[in-house]
């Protein structure tokens, strides 16, 4: 999971046998890929980031993702990329994030070659793919990163700041860089209805206020902004964002405040708090602090902190394939910490 935020540990999984893997792949059928190699129609798409431009002259077919979130785009919209990035910290015993090995696996292709991500991108990995497509719009890459990967292919980054993208500008970004754009504005508008289903089933909702807060260690507190993906997932579902978010300061490149735990007491009007932790080590060292557990949502136990990694990830994003794997998972966590709001 990613994070200039805390709990993430970045995975660090190298699979034996790149480039056999990645032929595997492009041997796929077209019903297993889906993807229309060689379509006469595609046209150019030129895409321009805060790091560069990206000029994508065919149709992608070996594509491969940096960040989270767009591998699973991807797959929604036709083609399982070739490569993504490793994450070891939300994956299960499949060494996969369980909700893209479904996907692919449901489809009988094959599983995409995972390798380093984040501050250390393998890009040796990469280039033995030979993509043909770099996608990495919610992502940390660097400059000197992009510099490195847009040599080997068109590469994608974000549009402003580091991890700081929307899901539904992610999704749209990736569909015309597929040449697939109404076919991302189709996966957004099921990702709304989907949202809006569990928002009626749950009109109590609607007056929970939540902060979203992680920490980095010890006597450290953050909060999420309202547009951060975790958040907007919470969000999406009918609660609402506790309003003091809005006056604090954005710490550089986490999409978030950073505001240590002496200023707790600003969290006092949360109805629930949402947060994770990198492993129980860590919840407990965190749990112990007597001004944390003094925070009132924490003292009535109205806190939704799940402890499976892979729905702290996965609920940390919002794409085709996480948001239904994930309300299904959310739903029951929200209604336990609601239940305790009269304590």
């Amino acid at each position: 999971m990613r994070f200039a935020r805390s709990g993430t540990a970045r995975g660090s999984v190298l699979l034996t046998g790149l480039v056999a893997a990645a032929l595997v792949l492009t041997g796929c059928s077209s019903s297993e890929s889906a993807t229309d190699s060689g379509s006469s129609d595609f046209e150019t798409v030129t895409i321009e980031h805060a790091l560069g431009t990206a000029v994508v002259t065919e149709e992608p077919e070996r594509i491969v993702t940096l960040g989270m979130g767009s591998a699973e785009t991807a797959i929604a919209l036709g083609t399982v990329p070739v490569g993504i990035e490793a994450y070891e910290w939300g994956s299960d015993d499949t060494g996969y994030l369980p909700w893209i090995h479904d996907a692919v696996t449901e489809r009988g292709a094959q599983l995409p070659v995972q390798f380093t991500g984040g501050s250390e991108i393998d890009i040796e990995a990469i280039a033995k793919l030979d993509p043909d497509l770099i996608l990495a719009p919610w992502s940390g890459v660097t400059q000197q990163q992009y510099d490195a990967l847009s040599s080997l292919a068109p590469t994608v980054a974000y549009a402003e700041k580091a991890w700081t993208t929307t899901w539904e500008d992610q999704m749209r970004v990736i569909g015309k860089a597929m040449g697939k754009a109404a076919e991302a504005d189709q996966e957004i508008a099921k990702i709304k209805a989907q949202f809006a289903d569990a928002t009626a089933a749950h009109p109590e909702y609607a007056d929970v206020s939540f902060s979203f807060i992680y920490n980095t260690g010890l006597a450290t507190l953050g909060v999420f902004f309202p547009d951060e993906q975790r958040v907007a997932m919470v969000r999406a579902l009918g609660l609402q964002v506790d309003p003091i978010v809005n006056t604090l300061p954005e710490t550089d490149g986490t999409d978030s405040a950073v505001i240590g735990l002496e200023n707790a007491h600003l969290l006092k009007d949360s109805d629930l708090l949402f947060t994770f932790y990198s492993d129980e080590a860590n919840r407990a060292e965190i749990e112990a602090q007597p001004v944390y557990r003094q925070i009132p949502a924490i003292a009535r136990g109205s806190v939704v902190a799940p402890k499976d990694q892979p729905f702290v990830t996965g609920s940390s994003i919002i794409n085709p394939l996480t948001v239904p794997w994930s309300i299904e998972r959310y739903v029951p966590m929200i209604d336990e910490a609601v239940a305790k709001l009269g304590n």
